[in-house]
């Protein structure tokens, strides 16, 4: 982890900034917290931050305040909320800020280290360090693509049926898709991304035939998930996100999957399996062949 990319985590409540303190140091990051709004405002004006983890609810200036504060003050700094049961209108003043990705109270250590990486990976990849090649796409599926963000561009609330229409076009949302549909739409890079990353039937890496979700929820967790997904990894040979050599799998992780009772739980496609442990693993792969 570069020692100059900086986090700061912000948050009223001890316990949580306390938390992705411990969880995200011991992976290597540079985190520094601040317990209130105006607190992170006086910290930023005295020192730059990478990326910033904030809850919403605070008193004295909340975290859509703050956001917008950072657009103005410190628009290269990447946002990521933290927060329990939102409403409808709060995720959507979030979206329309520019969030890269959200972490759900409360929060296992996967879920958060998995929602940083993404959000580091988003902020590298925005200011040019460690960008990768871009893909080249068929001109006939970017003229489709093209088409219909000219056919959405004037309509209110177009972005999600576009992303929707150029994932079934792409097959998923690179990086340049995700910034073609946002100029096409007139919106932020960020704005699209942070809804991608949002909605779980997005997905910004190519998929396998069959694919794979594997929860990280705190009921999966407590029972141990992390061992089947350690299982699956071995034994398709790939990491979460990737896509097996033959293209039959992927791997994806999922904050929930609405399926508590039956934890630890996995969906392959549209199928649900429940109580999965690294023993059934291998029979459950089996049955795909």
């Amino acid at each position: 982890m570069a020692d100059d990319f900086r986090i700061l985590v912000v948050d009223d409540e001890a316990v949580i900034t306390r938390s992705c303190q411990r969880i995200l140091q011991a992976e290597g990051y540079n985190v520094e917290t601040a317990s209130s709004g105006k607190d992170a405002v006086l910290k930023m004006e005295q020192a730059g931050y990478n990326l910033v983890l904030t809850d919403l609810k605070m008193p004295e200036m909340d975290g859509i305040t703050l956001i917008k504060w950072m657009k103005n003050n410190r628009p290269d700094a990447g946002v990521v909320i933290i927060t329990g049961y939102p409403s409808q209108e709060t995720i959507k003043d979030a979206l329309d800020v520019g969030i890269i990705d959200y972490v759900p109270k409360p929060f296992t250590p996967a879920v958060l280290l998995d929602v940083t990486g993404r959000a580091v990976e988003w902020v590298k990849g925005k200011t040019g360090v460690e960008e990768k090649p871009k893909e080249e796409f068929p001109p006939s599926m970017i003229s489709e693509l093209d088409r219909v963000i000219e056919q959405y561009k004037t309509k209110p609330g177009s972005s999600i049926p576009v992303l929707q229409r150029a994932q079934e076009i792409v097959g998923y949302l690179p990086p340049q898709i995700m910034k073609r549909v946002a100029r096409g739409l007139n919106l932020s890079p960020a704005e699209v991304h942070s809804i991608v990353s949002f909605y779980s039937f997005f997905t910004m890496k190519p998929r396998g035939d069959h694919n794979i979700r594997i929860c990280l929820g705190t009921a999966c967790y407590v029972k141990r998930v992390e061992e089947s997904i350690n299982k699956l990894k071995a034994e398709l040979k790939i990491d979460v996100g990737d896509v097996t050599e033959d293209k039959k799998f992927s791997l994806e992780t999922v904050r929930c999957l609405g399926a508590c009772g039956l934890a630890p739980v996995m969906v392959i496609d549209d199928k649900t399996y429940g109580a999965v442990s690294p023993k059934k693993i291998k029979d459950i792969l089996g049955s795909y062949s």
